[in-house]
């Protein structure tokens, strides 16, 4: 029997990116889980030939090498006909958050992914340490001023280098956001953040959406079993919707982030995971589904990379 063609994945136009590059909503997530027997390489290649275009890496997870590996062999086996094909986001880590390092931080970045170009570079926290090894957490007698608009003019001429075809940034508050497109002339075009049915996020997409910057949400089944009950996965309403609807939890998760017009990484690399969070594009939640879906309770999973934790990382938001 033929293997069903993979399903596609829709996609969504950049507003500032060079050449009006498109975004698959749906990428696959690449932080390293210890847990995982699968490496990233080996996943990667998976998704590939499952149907995924879009992955998100960052400097600080140490994957960029394997992602890039994985993207030589799919080149090389003919599972894709162009690095073109695919999306490919990296995050600069707290320590290259320095107007001068930000170019070669991202250079080091292609020269690991072996890439002439990323798709999207995100600023992974709007936090700057001293220059050095990646430490996480980050110890916060580390942390030095953020020159946030030093930075940004350095991503912006990476952008006009054609190091990137994309800016963005990631854990941003509306506060931040607001500074941010005071000055940007490039304005990010991404603010990756947690979004998931335990933490909505209904402001900060809001103002987002008003701003023509697309939200990516990270963590969006709520993983970490390191952190306690998964306020998503164990949830009995979405049990009961689940059992509704025919799909999984996950699969329900997934659902709403799409019907808010949202993109998402989702880190699984199990096969048969992998495979059931593709299938989310052809049917609907339901105006009920909703309507419980508003029950849930909300709290931010993940709090700040830093040890302490800082007060004014959300701006109270």
């Amino acid at each position: 029997m033929a293997a069903a063609a993979a399903p596609t994945v829709p996609e969504i136009v950049l507003p500032s990116a060079t050449g009006q590059r498109k975004m698959p909503v749906m990428g696959l997530g690449t932080a390293p889980e210890a847990t995982s027997k699968v490496t990233t390489k080996d996943a990667v290649l998976e998704a590939i030939k499952q149907g995924y275009r879009h992955f998100d890496a960052a400097a600080a997870y140490g994957v960029e090498q394997s992602v890039g590996e994985a993207i030589a062999e799919a080149l090389k086996l003919g599972l894709i006909s162009s690095r073109d094909e695919l999306f490919v986001t990296s995050k600069l880590w707290v320590t290259d958050n320095h107007p001068q390092l930000i170019v070669p931080a991202l250079q080091k970045s292609l020269k690991t992914l072996q890439l002439e170009y990323l798709d999207l570079i995100l600023i992974h926290w709007p936090i700057t340490t001293k220059p050095g090894e990646v430490k996480y957490p980050i110890d916060v007698s580390d942390i030095v001023e953020f020159d946030m608009k030093g930075v940004w003019t350095s991503l912006e001429e990476s952008q006009k280098l054609g190091l990137t075809k994309a800016i963005g940034v990631s854990n941003f508050s509306i506060k931040k956001l607001e500074k941010l497109l005071s000055f940007a002339t490039i304005p990010p075009v991404v603010n990756q953040v947690e979004v998931n049915l335990g933490w909505q996020q209904e402001k900060l997409r809001a103002f987002c959406k008003e701003k023509g910057i697309i939200v990516t949400a990270f963590s969006p089944l709520r993983k970490g079993a390191s952190r306690g009950a998964n306020l998503v996965m164990d949830n009995d309403i979405l049990k009961e919707l689940a059992d509704a609807h025919g799909k999984t939890i996950a699969q329900i998760c997934l659902r709403w982030l799409y019907e808010q017009g949202l993109s998402f990484v989702v880190k699984s690399y199990d096969k048969e995971r992998m495979n059931q969070n593709l299938q989310i594009f052809d049917w609907s939640l339901t105006e009920d589904d909703y309507r419980k879906i508003s029950e849930i309770h909300q709290e931010r999973l993940i709090k700040g990379p830093t040890k302490p934790l800082l007060d004014d990382l959300w701006d109270e938001e």
